[in-house]
């Protein structure tokens, strides 16, 4: 495990160089958090290497979140392209519908030109051949019906042209339709999937939950979550101890009192209050949401671990510089990587139970240089 974070430092390290960061072309830039994300995937291996049968029952838990986050990922995805599937269809109806409506607009006029041609034809063209004693007037009315023949050609041509506009159109309509046939298909197999992956994670839970059932047993659990968490964080506040967050803003030590809390709900837990009858204190506020509500980042940062940790489910860690760093736990799906730059207000994650919670809510802690501060003296009510 000591391997682990050695080697986490000093990814952060090199990821976090201002002077690296100048130098470094985008591609070794993308070789080192490569790098980051694979000394992440060997804590995980470590942590899970533990033999138990509650810790097999966590790993199937952790598998099971995991892979209901991705369907959830995936399905946002889905519903994304289907609303643009149905917004570009509802234009093309639109269109169409202007069209038609174009159409039977010159179909009118064409059928009036009609007849008034007729008319004009049984009389007017017989007193132009007989009236040659007045020449003058002769040729105006002659150009007088040459502009006439033109408008009317004028009017047949942009007939035409609408009903090839229609002809196009509607294939596009069909094959639009099609597509969203084929998305919505595909959206009713992927939450009939989540369907299937959701009652497997009940039951791998309520399995696990007998396993804790004395104290001691739910006391030793949370312990190990807490310790668990405490060495990742110890890490990487230590590795990012004496180095300044690029970018401008306001300081993170100066909005104190001034941030807004991730996500809205009530606060079931806060800070400082006991927990496993008191043996051990909560290190953050844990805010009861509904599920599938944005949480957002605090204040402008980076990420520095986007992944699943034992106790703490899907979990997103971001540096604010000078020793500040903002925790969000128990998240349904996590939306930034490590290495992204996020801003205040982002949304980084979506309210869920991850972590083998009961109820949804965002767990979330604020740390200084590793330690625990209360999130209540930093958000405003």
């Amino acid at each position: 495990m000591q391997r682990f974070f050695t080697r986490l430092g000093l990814c952060a390290c090199l990821i976090w160089s201002p002077a690296l960061l100048a130098q470094d072309s985008a591609t070794e830039y993308e070789d080192k958090l490569k790098q980051l994300r694979e000394t992440i995937a060997e804590l995980k291996r470590e942590i899970n290497s533990v033999k138990s049968n509650r810790n097999a029952l966590q790993n199937k838990l952790q598998t099971s979140e995991e892979d209901i986050a991705a369907l959830l990922k995936k399905i946002d995805r889905l519903k994304g392209d289907l609303a643009s599937q149905k917004k570009q269809l509802s234009r093309l109806n639109k269109e169409r519908a202007q069209l038609q409506q174009k159409k039977l607009s010159q179909q009118k006029h064409i059928g009036e030109e009609i007849n008034g041609a007729y008319r004009l034809g049984q009389r007017g063209n017989l007193r132009l051949l007989l009236n040659q004693q007045e020449p003058d007037k002769f040729s105006r009315q002659l150009r007088y019906y040459h502009y006439i023949l033109e408008a009317r050609q004028e009017k047949l041509t942009e007939f035409r042209d609408t009903i090839a506009q229609l002809d196009n159109i509607e294939p596009k309509i069909l094959a639009k339709t099609e597509a969203i046939g084929e998305q919505q298909s595909r959206l009713q197999s992927q939450h009939k999937e989540l369907t299937s992956r959701q009652a497997e994670r009940r039951r791998t839970l309520a399995a696990l939950n007998k396993t804790l059932a004395s104290k001691d047993a739910q006391l030793q659990n949370k312990a190990a979550d807490q310790k668990r968490l405490q060495k990742l964080l110890d890490e990487v506040s230590q590795t990012l101890a004496n180095i300044k967050l690029p970018g401008s803003g306001v300081a993170f030590k100066k909005r104190k009192g001034k941030l807004k809390w991730p996500s809205s709900g009530r606060i079931r837990h806060r800070f400082g209050s006991p927990r496993a009858d008191g043996k051990l204190k909560w290190q953050g506020v844990f805010i009861r949401a509904n599920d599938g509500r944005p949480v957002r980042a605090v204040h402008h940062g980076r990420v520095v671990f986007s992944d699943y940790l034992k106790g703490h489910g899907m979990l997103i860690i971001v540096d604010h510089g000078e020793g500040y760093m903002s925790l969000y736990a128990h998240n349904q799906t996590l939306l930034k990587d490590t290495g992204d730059w996020v801003n205040s207000n982002d949304v980084i994650a979506k309210v869920g139970n991850t972590g083998g919670l009961e109820e949804p809510g965002v767990y979330f802690e604020i740390r200084y240089k590793g330690n625990p501060t209360n999130p209540a003296r930093w958000c405003r009510a």
